[in-house]
């Protein structure tokens, strides 16, 4: 909806999109370990409050460089919020399961709800900008009454960091188990994968499907990135009573076949066969993010767990970002469906290589990577 009123192309919208990458790799790099000293919920209001600004200015600022500065914002909120509130989950679950150490439920319930609201906003904001009036205000003024009603409900949440503790022995910034720094690369390039592929299907699934499928309503325009994620978060849920190998496995089947039918669908433009690919894909690359945060809890020192997984999403925010703005140029120069084939062809090497990986160490260890403690 800017680009038609605008009247700018893919690569704006795009890095309208990608921009907040760049607040994510701000707030990831600077802040995103700070709850590891200061505390879970002092690190998570400010991430509210900075969500609320960020919706303020998309809602009073409908140009450009308004979207652009509330899209940083927003980025900020999320490099602050993700990491933190993964380890607060993690804290919380310890609390109120002490006889369950190593369980794998926090991590699943991080990555299914990270995956699961990547889902629902743009379902949501598709309804809106479909039948809600002035939907380029109201979006952002639903979603700023969430924020602040989850900001009653964190300020009523206990407090997990003993920060007198932690103020006697500053925990380390960033700090991995003796041997675990393969684990991590493994894990922060199945992140990356998985994630740019979700952030293809966010930043330029609208032009694909008014582009390419000749689709105009907004509805269906946000089906494509909602059914991405929702599968992701689908697929985890589904299959969690699975071993983690065989579902790195079974992601790392269904990611390139997905991909691989998407370009398909784009070559004979079919709006179900579009949607089922992105399912395909999404479920892939939900079960790889599944395995990948996992991964990068457990191979964090525990005193240092915020501190990891702020950098394991920055690097897969990354790839939410830029391979999506790489793309957007070549498409510029190259037709949609080779551009499709060779984005699609990278990245499934890539999550294929990264699986590897981890499936070698977790042979060399004894299973003691990608299995459930």
């Amino acid at each position: 909806m800017y680009q038609a009123r605008d009247h700018f192309g893919a690569t704006a919208v795009t890095v309208a999109f990608a921009v907040m990458v760049v607040g994510a790799a701000f707030a990831f790099g600077l802040l995103g370990h700070l709850s590891d000293r200061l505390g879970r919920r002092r690190v998570i209001v400010p991430a509210l409050l900075v969500a609320l600004a960020s919706a303020g200015v998309l809602a009073a600022w409908p140009d450009l460089p308004g979207l652009i500065v509330g899209r940083v914002l927003t980025g900020v909120a999320v490099g602050m919020m993700a990491s933190t509130a993964t380890a607060y989950l993690s804290d919380l679950h310890h609390r109120a399961r002490p006889h369950r150490p190593g369980s794998p439920m926090p991590a699943l319930v991080a990555s299914a709800v990270n995956l699961g609201g990547l889902a629902l906003g743009p379902l949501v904001s598709g309804a809106l900008a479909q039948w809600a009036p002035a939907p380029l205000t109201t979006c952002y003024l639903v979603f700023a009454g969430v924020m602040a009603a989850l900001l009653v409900l964190v300020l009523r949440t206990p407090e997990t960091v003993d920060t007198e503790l932690t103020a006697r022995d500053r925990p380390t910034r960033f700090a991995l188990r003796p041997g675990q720094g393969g684990v991590f690369l493994a894990a922060a390039s199945l992140g990356f994968f998985a994630f740019a592929l979700m952030g293809l299907f966010s930043s330029l699934g609208a032009i694909m499907v008014r582009g390419r499928l000749g689709i105009t309503s907004t509805f269906v325009v946000g089906l494509a990135p909602f059914t991405v994620f929702a599968t992701s978060a689908v697929a985890q849920l589904a299959l969690t009573a699975l071993s983690p190998r065989r579902q790195l496995v079974i992601g790392t089947v269904a990611f390139p076949v997905g991909l691989a039918l998407t370009a398909l669908a784009l070559a004979h433009p079919a709006l179900g066969l579009f949607l089922f690919a992105a399912a395909l894909a999404g479920g892939g690359a939900g079960l790889l993010f599944k395995g990948a945060v996992a991964q990068s809890a457990r191979a964090a020192d525990p005193a240092s767990r915020a501190g990891v997984l702020a950098a394991f999403f920055g690097i897969a925010y990354a790839g939410m970002g830029l391979p999506s703005i790489a793309f957007s140029i070549v498409i510029r120069h190259a037709a949609l469906v080779p551009t499709m084939i060779g984005f699609g062809a990278v990245l499934s090497v890539g999550a294929v290589l990264g699986v590897s990986v981890a499936l070698r160490h977790d042979a060399a260890t004894g299973g003691g990577v990608v299995t459930e403690e």
